[in-house]
Parts: C-alpha cells; sequence; structure tokens
C-alpha cells in the first residue's frame, strides 16, 4: 500500500479523537465487510461547527479519513460542513489507494449522519442532507 505523507500523518497523529460529551450531534456508521466503525461527534453553535471529535475503530486509512473530515469541518457552517465530501477528505490527504477509497465515504457519511442527529434534536431542516445508512458498503461500492 502506498499511503502518501498526510494519510501516514494523520494515521500516526490523529487530530480531534475523543469524544464530545453532550455533543449537539453524534453520527455512528459501520462498514460491516471490512469491520470499520466510525463515530463522529459535532459541537454546533449558531449553526456553526466549533468542535468535532471521533472514535474511529479501524484500518489506518480510516483513522486518517476521520482525522482528516474532523478537521475540515471546524469552523464551517452545518451548510458548509455539507460540502465535505469523500472527494474533498480525500484531495485533502494527497489521495488514498483504490482498495481505501471507501474509508473516506464512511468518514462522509459518518460526518453527516452527526449533521442528521443535530437537525433532528433541533427541529431543522439542512437542506441537501439525506437520511443516514446504517452499512455504508451498500452506498459506495468500488471494489
Amino acid at each position: 500500500m502506498n499511503y502518501s505523507e498526510k494519510v501516514m500523518d494523520h494515521f500516526m497523529n490523529p487530530r480531534n479523537v475523543g469524544e464530545i460529551e453532550n455533543a449537539s450531534g453524534v453520527g455512528q456508521v459501520g462498514n460491516m465487510k471490512c469491520g470499520d466503525i466510525m463515530k463522529v461527534f459535532l459541537q454546533i453553535e449558531d449553526g456553526r461547527i466549533v468542535d468535532a471529535k471521533f472514535k474511529t475503530f479501524g484500518c489506518g486509512a480510516a483513522v486518517a479519513t476521520s482525522s482528516m473530515a474532523t478537521e475540515l469541518v471546524k469552523g464551517k457552517t452545518v451548510e458548509e460542513a455539507l460540502q465535505v465530501t469523500n472527494k474533498a477528505v480525500m484531495e485533502a490527504l494527497d489521495g488514498l489507494p483504490p482498495v481505501k477509497v471507501h474509508c473516506s465515504c464512511l468518514a462522509e457519511e459518518a460526518l453527516h449522519a452527526a449533521l442528521w442527529d443535530y437537525a433532528q434534536k433541533n427541529n431543522i431542516v439542512i437542506d441537501g442532507l439525506k437520511p443516514p445508512v446504517e452499512d455504508v458498503e451498500e452506498l459506495h461500492h468500488h471494489e
């Protein structure tokens, strides 16, 4: 596997690991096939993400993509956070090996699941946000 320096850096020194107590939104998604599980916690104030943390059980690429995804959404509005796609995460990491692309999809879905949770708790609708899926493999099948 050829990982970029950025992927290795986020794997060895992941940012934002942990939980946020009483988080505004929490999203958990998994990929049953490879056993990766990601949980994302968002602290949202006045429609802006002031903090993001994650817990990931999975491979190095899963850890790196969660780390980068939480970095990318910090300080953004809820709407801007929706623009953080798996492609944006991969570009920020200087690419992923094809077999690990699903990890960036997981990161995107976990993020969206946390935003969905926040929207549900506050009875708001976020344009373009879809209900989360449990098993991400159904959505993005790249292998």
